[in-house]
């Protein structure tokens, strides 16, 4: 409360689009999992081709990223977030309209472009927007928007599923659209954008010879691949791309997991049992735990953060793979939700403390979106490992690659406290 209560009005708004925006990203992208046993059944798809969608969904993001990136770079933080909402809006609807599998994999990659988008472009923004003593804390607050938006998806998707069929729940996916008409009038572009612009424009018009010596080195996005930065651009890129594998892995994967009949690898809950179970999950885990990470890292400091929530994550998921208590799969399964989505929060934060103004969303887009495109087989590879041994048995996958997160941990400062320039 402390946190809101000494934000300004625009703080605020900035704070509360970036995290709604972000919530109905996670809307639109998790339908996707949540009616997939039916797409499977509808469509006649496989396991194997029911991950490659989502892989291509995931490739999509790491290209929307850099390009929503390059776009918050160049136009501002707001017009680009404004983009990408409305670009994963209008193709969760198209989503719906597909009457082959080739027409939903072109309307899923179309809406991972602005998937992409949203994380790097509102995370900016509120980086931008807040103080120091606060940044960490309300970019937490933004990433943990995603666990309500993958709570409101599992809300609708069941019922509006069993009543309507899986068409209709992808076009309750458009809704988000509206969401830019009040970003249009209500929220206001970065400062430190603007401030920046401003000074460019002045440079530019003081003639060929300022306007050379302004443009430095910091200014150029090629600074993030060279010293100081380069090494922990890829140890941010490297510990993104872990991570993600383990996630997009495990959560993409869980609701048929829960759902399908123990005959074909599942754990037989049904739509409403899985419903409940991914209620239970992000409600008590990934909310919680995205929302915690900022205040671990402002006590911890930003690596040790980092290192509790993916190591933890590991030692749990392959206690998660054996169990088959529905009360113990839901215990467990919120723990693991917990340290292995809360981690994501320190993504933004340190990021946007590496990396300069001018270059900060194309960087974030880069080393968090574009992890996200590498990992973008993880669906495809445990999709496919769990055809010929257990979807149980591919988790391992997932908790070897956040062990592999945990120990990219070491080759990322400390951030703590730092001010942005």
């Amino acid at each position: 409360m402390q946190l809101i209560g000494q934000a300004t009005p625009g703080q605020r708004r900035t704070l509360l689009a970036a995290a709604l925006g972000w919530a109905l990203d996670a809307f639109d992208a998790m339908i996707y999992a949540l009616v997939l046993a039916l797409l499977i059944r509808d469509l006649g798809m496989s396991k194997t081709t029911a991950g490659l969608l989502g892989t291509l969904t995931l490739l999509a993001s790491g290209i929307g990223g850099v390009l929503f990136g390059f776009l918050a770079d160049r136009i501002g933080r707001k017009r680009a977030l404004m983009a990408s909402i409305l670009t994963y809006s209008l193709c969760s609807f198209a989503s719906g309209l597909a009457t082959s599998i080739a027409m939903l994999a072109v309307a899923r990659f179309i809406l991972g472009l602005g998937m992409g988008g949203e994380w790097n472009t509102g995370a900016t923004l509120v980086a931008e927007s807040w103080p120091t003593e606060f940044r960490a804390k309300a970019i937490s607050i933004v990433q943990s928007s995603w666990a309500l938006g993958f709570a409101a998806a599992a809300l609708v998707a069941g019922p509006v599923a069993h009543y309507f069929g899986w068409r209709a729940v992808f076009f309750v996916g458009i809704l988000p659209a509206l969401l830019t008409l009040w970003i249009r009038r209500g929220v206001p572009e970065s400062t430190m954008w603007a401030e920046r612009e401003l000074r460019g424009q002045s440079e530019t018009r003081t003639g060929p010879g300022a306007s050379r010596g302004a443009t430095n080195f910091s200014t150029k996005f090629s600074a993030i691949f060279r010293p100081p930065y380069v090494r922990h651009t890829f140890a941010l890129l490297l510990f993104n791309f872990c991570g993600m594998f383990a996630w997009w892995g495990l959560f993409t994967w869980m609701p048929p997991y829960l759902s399908l009949p123990v005959s074909q690898g599942g754990r037989g809950f049904g739509v409403m049992g899985t419903t409940t179970l991914l209620v239970v999950l992000n409600l008590c885990g990934m909310f919680p735990g995205y929302a915690s990470f900022g205040w671990f890292a402002d006590h911890l400091g930003r690596r040790r953060a980092f290192l509790v929530y993916s190591l933890t994550a590991a030692l749990l998921i392959p206690l998660y793979a054996a169990a088959r208590s529905p009360v113990v799969l839901m215990l467990l399964g919120t723990v693991v939700a917990f340290f292995g989505t809360g981690l994501f929060s320190g993504s933004g934060i340190i990021g946007s403390e590496i990396f300069p103004t001018a270059v900060r969303a194309r960087a974030l887009g880069f080393t968090y979106n574009g992890a996200r495109a590498m990992s973008s087989l993880a669906p495809l590879t445990i999709g496919r490992v769990g055809q010929l041994k257990g979807l149980g048995w591919a988790f391992y996958l997932c908790a070897a690659a956040y062990l592999l997160a945990a120990l990219m941990t070491t080759q990322l400062p400390e951030t703590k406290g730092k001010q942005l320039t």
